[in-house]
């Protein structure tokens, strides 16, 4: 589904986020330093790099839910804290257990004041589309870690916010599911994506953000040539590989 979740940027214009040497420090530790990036209205960027270099730092910049150093813009409006313009995502699936799957669904509209027939229904979609159709009344405690992440992630789509940032989402999804929701769709939203996996980080990606240990600075922006939509036989093609070979290298190490 993260080709769900993917946009290609062709036909953006103008910087949706924007970086200029964006840092911060956590009790004198320095989690991120000097980061700057631009990404555009639709693109999809992959931030990638070894564990504590600054990923998950980055996109609660971006979300508004730390201060930083540096400057950060959205659509040109300084970072100032969350917007509703901003979906985000953690590691962690964190839906209400004493809701059913639509219930967490429609929580976003039911928060708005009103869940209509219309909601309802791109509520059972989206959890088709995330492939679990007939477990839409099941509740957290009846569903595996991955289930639960996936009904996070329809909730997440469900907000209709056009810039969603996703701290590594799949990671409780079996590589099955995994290539299944790389595939299969497009919600046109601006997207960064954390990711600890190099193949999947090219694989979504119209540009993959490098990133460095700690103190987490960016090494390097990879520009990904493929086309969309992409196909899961893309990843045994010699051009993709030799990608994922570069990036091993700016990373260096053997990931």
């Amino acid at each position: 589904m993260a080709d769900e979740i993917r946009h290609t940027a062709s036909g953006s214009t103008g910087a949706c986020i924007e970086g200029s040497m964006v840092g911060k420090t956590f009790d004198e530790v320095v989690a991120l330093e000097g980061a700057s990036f631009s990404i555009p209205e639709g693109g999809f960027a992959s931030v990638l790099g070894p564990s504590g270099c600054g990923k998950s730092t980055l996109l609660r910049l971006v979300a508004g839910l730390d201060s930083h150093s540096g400057i950060l813009t959205l659509r040109g409006d300084e970072v100032s804290g969350p917007s509703e313009e901003v979906g985000m995502m953690f590691q962690r699936p964190t839906p209400l257990p004493w809701k059913t799957a639509i219930e967490n669904v429609l929580l976003p509209s039911q928060l708005r004041g009103r869940v209509s027939k219309s909601d309802q229904e791109k509520g059972m979609d989206l959890l088709q589309l995330v492939g679990l159709e007939g477990f839409q009344f099941s509740y957290p405690r009846h569903l595996s870690g991955g289930m639960q992440q996936r009904v996070a992630l329809a909730r997440l789509l469900m907000t209709g916010a056009n810039i969603l940032l996703l701290d590594e989402p799949f990671g409780a999804l079996d590589e099955f599911t995994r290539e299944r929701l790389n595939i299969d769709a497009d919600v046109g939203a601006t997207t960064m994506f954390v990711t600890h996996n190099i193949a999947e980080a090219i694989f979504l990606a119209d540009e993959v953000l490098v990133m460095t240990p700690r103190p987490g600075r960016l090494a390097r922006v990879i520009n990904v040539p493929f086309e969309h939509p992409r196909h899961i036989g893309l990843m045994r093609s010699p051009e993709f590989n030799d990608l994922v070979f570069e990036v091993r290298e700016i990373l260096g190490a053997d990931q």
